[in-house]
């Protein structure tokens, strides 16, 4: 069995183009699904992926380990940049799809089978619809109150706000204040049962950072999402330190050896890895077994399309540490139109149950695709009020 060619297949879904990769084989009907989708370098990845192709185009697609170390290591340069990690990763996710038809199992089924009977997803505020997730300002404490509550009565039992506002390397305490208010606005409009993360986006300097988890420690989040940049795993092992709420990140991080200095550091309780940009399944793995030794939970980063949450599902069903799910659900109204999943999600409580289709379980309609053809994303700038950049 050879792979006979890789075809990338551009999605535009407003902030985002998903970017599906087709991996083709010789055998009649037999091909993979991945997805390599990164904002505002999608024709960077489409390129990338035309690259690698060049490694990996008449090999045999069931070597995938092998041909993840083709990729990485080859062409010189290694795979830890995120344009390159994320093409390796797209094409990875397909050869595990590939492997999974050949063997009429699902992927998780490849890996000891799973570990769990279902998986609870997290949604976004206003279930990742761009303006209320991203643009509801943290003056308005009131707005998050009634976007909980509405994220609580579409069955959902977690989900995830941005209560901190862009700042400066050190700022006084309008913005902590603000971003305490937002989060007791949450918690009492949905009260002790329902989880709350607040997502950072790794706005603040270390030292906000500090001053923003401490004022939101007192309301039992369930994680406190990318407090500072992620080079300063100085900054977040203090903040981990510092409060009881446990820290999250590494969706930024690309590769086994950061994900190492990350929790050599104690920088996390929770490891954010995503599957589209650390290099797919195969480097996952290793990521997870890294967590494993360390006791720390896998919550990956999953906002992307809906090869991705396929993907992070699967993966979800065969490892131990794994906690939780991120989903997007109104991004697009047409999302559903693209992808036959076949797992299955209980709209009362948002958990899902396994796929028994093989691979990762998803058909792509590529007529539907082609509906939305590429577009530039949607800009998200982001200045201080003294017009210095600032980090979106």
């Amino acid at each position: 069995m050879k792979i006979t060619g890789i075809e990338t297949l551009v999605c535009h879904a407003r902030m985002r183009n998903w970017v599906f990769v087709k991996v083709l084989t010789d055998q009649p009907g037999l091909f993979g699904w991945g997805e390599a989708t990164l904002e505002w370098h999608t024709r960077s990845i489409v390129g990338a992926v035309e690259d690698l192709a060049e490694l990996v185009v008449g090999e045999d697609p069931t070597r995938v380990e092998h041909l993840w170390q083709m990729m990485w290591r080859q062409h010189f340069w290694h795979g830890n940049g995120v344009v390159r990690s994320t093409a390796i990763a797209g094409i990875d996710l397909a050869l595990w799809d590939i492997v999974g038809k050949l063997h009429g199992v699902p992927c998780h089924r490849l890996w000891g089978g799973p570990v769990r009977d279902s998986i609870r997803l997290y949604c976004h505020l206003g279930g990742g619809n761009l303006e209320s997730f991203y643009e509801t300002p943290v003056d308005n404490a009131r707005q998050f109150a009634e976007l909980a509550s509405e994220a609580v009565s579409d069955g959902f039992s977690a989900f995830k706000s941005m209560a901190v506002p862009p700042t400066m390397p050190v700022e006084g305490l309008k913005p902590v204040k603000a971003a305490e208010a937002c989060v007791a606005a949450m918690r009492e409009a949905v009260g002790d049962d329902i989880d709350i993360m607040v997502d950072c986006h790794a706005r603040p300097s270390p030292a906000m950072g500090m001053r923003f988890a401490k004022a939101v420690d007192p309301y039992g989040l369930y994680f406190f999402e990318e407090p500072c940049w992620p080079e300063n795993l100085e900054g977040l092992a203090a903040i981990n330190a510092a409060v009881t709420t446990p820290i999250a990140t590494g969706e930024r991080l690309t590769h086994l050896a950061a994900f190492r200095d990350l929790f050599a550091a104690r920088g996390c309780e929770i490891c954010q890895l995503d599957l589209t940009h650390c290099g797919g399944f195969t480097e996952a793995r290793r990521i997870a077994a890294l967590c494993d030794a360390h006791r720390i939970a896998l919550a990956p980063h999953n906002p992307q399309g809906p090869v991705s949450t396929a993907a992070s599902l699967e993966f979800g069903f065969s490892q131990p540490s794994y906690i939780i799910c991120e989903s997007v659900h109104n991004d697009v109204p047409w999302r559903q139109d693209v992808v036959d999943e076949g797992f299955t999600v209980d709209p009362a409580t948002r958990t899902v149950t396994p796929s028994d289709r093989p691979g990762i379980g998803i058909s792509i309609n590529e007529d539907e695709v082609r509906k939305h053809p590429f577009q530039q994303e949607v800009p998200q700038r982001v200045f201080y009020r003294d017009g210095a950049a600032g980090d979106w």
